[in-house]
């Protein structure tokens, strides 16, 4: 019988850590993820950014090395990220690949133009930036016309600021959640260890000497779930950056190694504060109230 009651009393013990350690791992997790997504929130709207293409025409008239002589002004200018030369037979096969049919062989002759692609970098893609720079590559002679897309430009840069705005709401509420979640799962725990720890106090035991092995154990719990974390963190993130490599995740390590030390020192933190408050709580009950 006293074997029977052991294993039992052991299999909740294990089954109370179990729990512990899991949703500890689950929420900083979580938090990890949404905590990889504020960080690199810039990297993202950068990578849209740059894809804008402000098109610039040539006219027929173009000269070769006029056309060679822009191309390279255009690749050294401070703003460009990159400027491809695109010949008018290229774009209408593209664009026959496109509409699905030979618009050539209907028209007779090919009415597209020769034209330099060119992809912004980030910090100059602005509506007023991109009009000047549009303006300036107009002025030259041998131009047609300079082409981008305005509306989507704006609309980029609203949707960038709106969305890093309630990232960052959704990062304090779900912190905030993240400790309330954890800050349960130890009270539970410590909940069902409350008349040990009255009894211990009743035998004349202090509050730091109870207190000591419950925090030091749950900080353990909380160490442990905050690596599992961090393992399942890691494989996502070489997931992204296997998929996405355009992100680049892995070449900002000082980033990834405060992300990594923050889930970390979180999970240690919260365990630590939850189980004193915890612990705290049960030692100043009276031994009734610890039957509500």
């Amino acid at each position: 019988m006293a074997q029977y009651i052991e294993r039992y009393q052991r299999r909740r013990l294990i089954s109370s850590y179990f729990s512990v350690v899991l949703s500890i791992a689950l929420v900083l997790f979580l938090l990890g993820v949404l905590g990889l997504l504020v960080l690199n929130t810039k990297k993202l709207a950068d990578h849209f950014k740059e894809q804008i293409t402000v098109s610039v025409f040539l006219k027929d008239n173009a000269k070769p090395v006029e056309i060679e002589q822009l191309q390279k002004s255009l690749a050294m200018a401070d703003y460009t990220k990159s400027a491809d030369f695109v010949s008018k037979e290229d774009a209408a096969e593209q664009y026959s690949e496109d509409i699905g049919e030979n618009f050539i062989e209907f028209l007779g002759y090919n009415p597209l133009k020769n034209s330099i692609d060119v992809n912004l970098k980030a910090d100059y893609v602005s509506t007023a930036q991109i009009a000047e720079i549009a303006e300036e590559l107009a002025s030259k002679t041998y131009v047609d016309e300079v082409s981008y897309d305005k509306p989507l430009i704006s609309l980029l840069n609203d949707n960038v600021k709106k969305i890093s705005l309630w990232i960052l709401i959704a990062s304090a509420i779900f912190t905030f959640i993240a400790v309330l979640l954890i800050n349960s799962s130890i009270r539970l725990s410590i909940y069902s260890k409350r008349f040990i720890i009255k009894t211990m106090q009743m035998v004349g035991a202090t509050k730091k000497f109870i207190r000591k092995p419950f925090v030091w154990t749950n900080i353990k719990l909380g160490m442990l779930g905050s690596m599992i974390a961090l393992l399942a963190l890691g494989i996502v993130i070489y997931y992204v950056n296997t998929n996405f490599p355009e992100l680049d995740i892995f070449n900002d390590v000082v980033v990834l190694v405060v992300l990594f030390a923050g889930i970390f020192g979180l999970g240690v933190l919260i365990s630590w504060l939850s189980t004193h408050i915890a612990t705290q709580r049960f030692l100043n009950l009276r031994t009734d109230d610890l039957y509500y």
